[in-house]
């Protein structure tokens, strides 16, 4: 029997491989990442899908002090990976492992005191470069599923204040661009809400704290047993103070762009709840470029001075080029503006 000579051995081995490297490319692309097209394909709840009841997996949570929005009403959900956990950090948003989803849904009471879906926005943090990607969905008028959208839209709306009033207005959704704006912080895109000071409180209703439940349940490791930051509720008028109470709200209004690294860095003006510098904070402080959005004002905050302070003229006001924040509302937060012009009033910085 005659052996097969090397030459032809060599050829089999050559097309093999070249094959090998033809088939390469599709198994990379195939591994991309890429968000589906509607919010149902990613099965993370059960049941009639405005209904929001998380399948096991899906952990809801709250924060102590919410991002002010038109007065929407936001759930939010977090899906680790199966068999991982997120790690705590005193500072900064927890670290999430790869391939964690972080889901926050819209949605306006209406007159008729029913729950309206406007949308939904999803942050990935994508294995493949370990960076969060984000994508936003639009609820449809049936209110049975949310679609890909990526261009932002204005939405006519009638919704109830936080005092039951009627309030219209148009709503703006972000388009996904927007949403880079607040969440990039240093030119890497981060999630803002789920620090452990605003996760660490009890929710209404329960025993034992948020973060506690997370450590006990094997969703969150390296929590300390003491000692953990916690974030006032703004609203929380029996338990802290004005001054605490202010800065909890302008730390999660603002400080994600007004901060070292943020869309405002450039301005000067840095809002964290933990910032010291009396300047920094606005006060006695000359805006760097605000323009007219100043309002012929001549200092972010004047101690005892709200009518004067340029901070609680632009938080009082809905136009382009004046508004603060710039996005993310279209309306008056009247109860923040109670509280902010309290602050100011009250408050001899040092």
């Amino acid at each position: 029997m005659r052996k097969p000579c090397l030459p032809i051995i060599a050829f089999v081995f050559l097309v093999a491989w070249l094959y090998s490297c033809q088939q390469q490319p599709a198994r990379q692309q195939s591994a991309v990442f890429e968000f589906k097209e509607k919010l149902s394909d990613y099965g993370f709840f059960t049941g009639a899908l405005k209904a929001l009841t998380p399948r096991k997996g899906v952990v809801h949570y709250e924060l102590s002090t919410p991002l002010f929005t038109d007065y929407a009403v936001k759930d939010r959900f977090i899906v680790l990976p199966p068999g991982t956990a997120a790690t705590y950090t005193a500072h900064g948003p927890l670290d999430f492992p790869d391939s964690t989803f972080i889901i926050k849904n819209f949605a306006y009471n209406n007159p008729q005191h029913q729950k309206v879906m406007i949308e939904t926005r999803l942050l990935f943090k994508d294995p493949a470069d370990k960076k969060w990607k984000v994508m936003n969905y639009l609820w449809n008028e049936q209110q049975t599923d949310a679609v890909k959208w990526i261009m932002g839209k204005k939405i006519p709306i009638t919704l109830l204040d936080d005092n039951g009033e009627k309030v219209s207005t148009v709503y703006q959704m972000p388009n996904t661009n927007d949403c880079k704006r607040c969440h990039i912080n240093n030119s890497v895109l981060t999630p803002i809400g789920p620090k452990a000071r605003n996760l660490n409180f009890t929710v209404a209703g329960q025993a034992t704290g948020q973060l506690q439940q997370w450590a006990a349940s094997g969703l969150l490791q390296g929590l300390p047993a003491t000692d953990v930051p916690q974030l006032p509720n703004w609203k929380d008028s029996v338990h802290y103070t004005v001054n605490q109470r202010a800065r909890a709200y302008l730390d999660v209004n603002c400080a994600h762009c007004h901060t070292r690294g943020g869309d405002a860095f450039n301005t000067g003006l840095f809002l964290e709840y933990e910032q010291a510098d009396s300047s920094h904070l606005g006060f006695m402080k000359e805006p760097v470029s605000a323009g007219g959005g100043a309002g012929g004002l001549n200092y972010d905050i004047i101690s005892g001075d709200p009518a004067h302070s340029i901070l609680l003229y632009r938080m009082n006001s809905t136009e382009p080029g004046t508004a603060m924040p710039e996005l993310a509302r279209t309306v008056v937060h009247k109860e923040a503006i109670t509280l902010i012009r309290a602050w100011i009033s009250t408050t001899a910085h040092q």
